[in-house]
């Protein structure tokens, strides 16, 4: 598996079950019919996987997590994220902030639609309005920086995902998940129509349901695939700014991560890339 510091697994990997990857597909289509119960769903999920991934991270810099994970507070990886900085790039309408707020950890997000923001009618803390290409955030200002499912919604992923190392602390981390073009959920509500072709699809679902879809291809939906990401982890980690620590397929059980391995098959098979990295000091 990609990845410099296969330790930093070892406590999400107890969680990622089956039963958990069938809750998570179960919620999918619910997105838009019942978004409440989906992107709560889908927060909670998130904020223990940043838990897991720092108590993954911190037990290796303390010398194993093997050893960290018989203590008594392995069971406990919503610990690691009490007190800490945690900014969302893209938070959207709003969902994930009483999620991190439940475990003590300072929640802020980073959204630059207005639209989005007031799309569920929650009241809004600790939101600035910015884009992910350009934070409006100082530079080594948060422990952990992270953008679920916001990356193939921006013309250009790879200065979003600059941005978000470059205004996390040395030390910190920075988790970058998205959703795979060629991986079946890549067309979001078009459905699999988009291995027709974007553009294609887009007309398809118009001509179906007589409006547009919320995520538009070549405007608020673009192709962005597995090596991609891999290859921007690997030039960040080259260039001595941040250390890939894992890369991984976000709702699947962990028997099947060894899919990312896989030139081409990982473009379909691995649906939603998890890239870890470490902010390096200066």
């Amino acid at each position: 598996m990609p990845g410099r510091r296969p330790e930093t697994l070892r406590f999400l990997e107890g969680r990622a079950t089956l039963s958990r990857s069938l809750g998570l597909l179960r919620s999918f289509p619910l997105e838009q019919s019942d978004p409440d119960r989906f992107y709560r769903g889908l927060a909670d999920d998130t904020r223990e996987l940043l838990g897991a991934l720092v108590a993954g991270a911190q037990a290796g810099d303390a010398g194993g997590a093997r050893g960290a994970a018989r203590g008594a507070g392995a069971a406990r990886h919503d610990n690691a994220l009490a007190g800490a900085t945690v900014l969302d790039v893209g938070g959207g309408p709003g969902y994930f902030r009483d999620s991190f707020a439940d475990v003590g950890a300072r929640y802020v997000s980073v959204e630059p639609d207005p639209v989005e923001l007031s799309a569920a009618g929650l009241s809004h803390e600790s939101v600035i309005r910015g884009s992910g290409m350009a934070l409006p955030i100082a530079d080594d200002a948060v422990y952990v920086c992270f953008s679920s499912n916001v990356a193939e919604h921006v013309p250009e992923p790879w200065t979003m995902a600059d941005e978000m190392v470059r205004i996390t602390r040395p030390g910190g981390l920075i988790v970058l998940s998205y959703t795979l073009w060629f991986g079946p959920f890549g067309g979001h509500e078009m459905g699999l129509t988009h291995y027709l072709g974007g553009a294609r699809a887009a007309r398809m679902y118009e001509r179906r349901h007589g409006h547009r879809p919320k995520n538009f291809y070549g405007e608020s939906l673009f192709e962005v695939g597995c090596a991609e990401g891999l290859r921007w982890a690997e030039h960040v980690t080259a260039s001595g700014d941040a250390e890939l620590l894992a890369a991984f397929p976000r709702y699947h059980p962990a028997w099947a991560w060894w899919a990312t391995r896989i030139p081409l098959f990982r473009e379909v098979a691995v649906s939603n890339l998890v890239l870890v990295l470490e902010k390096r000091g200066r």
